[in-house]
């Protein structure tokens, strides 16, 4: 670590000690994921934890999943007191389990992931420090690569 990366780690680590980042996670049917998702964030939770001495909560919100998507929520809850989450007793959309979320997230900081891991959880600790070492109130991710999805895709 060079002189500047490690002034900006200290920079950043005293704006955020103390502070809680809430993960959004809006779920349907995403019994297959799940697991992956949690074992990935939980390791990066950890990670951040130590060495920003940053506080999280994970909050799923269930929108309606037909599989056992809620189940495995109940189940990491009580494994994990980061983990909260919020079930819809029907399916109302990814834009309605995001703003609950917003509306339901007592952190500091807020991240909206997808619980399939097109947004890894690896990249937070690079978002967090955007957004304290550059002058941005937001940040965001997009691929860069699409491959192996449909042309129409890639467009947008």
């Amino acid at each position: 670590m060079n002189f500047t990366e490690n002034l900006n780690y200290v920079l950043i680590k005293e704006k955020i000690m103390n502070s809680t980042l809430c993960i959004i996670v809006p779920c349907y049917n995403e019994e297959a994921a799940l697991p992956y998702f949690l074992q990935e964030i939980r390791k990066v939770a950890d990670n951040m934890s130590t060495t920003f001495q940053l506080d999280f909560e994970i909050l799923f919100i269930n929108d309606g999943s037909r599989d056992k998507t809620l189940q495995i929520l109940r189940q990491a809850a009580q494994e994990d007191k980061r983990i909260r989450y919020i079930s819809f007793a029907r399916n109302f959309g990814k834009e309605a389990a995001m703003y609950a979320g917003f509306q339901n997230c007592t952190g500091d900081y807020a991240a909206v992931m997808d619980a399939d891991m097109q947004d890894p959880p690896s990249l937070l600790p690079e978002m967090l420090e955007i957004l304290h070492t550059q002058d941005y109130d937001s940040v965001a991710t997009r691929r860069k690569n699409r491959e192996g999805e449909p042309p129409i895709r890639s467009w947008f």
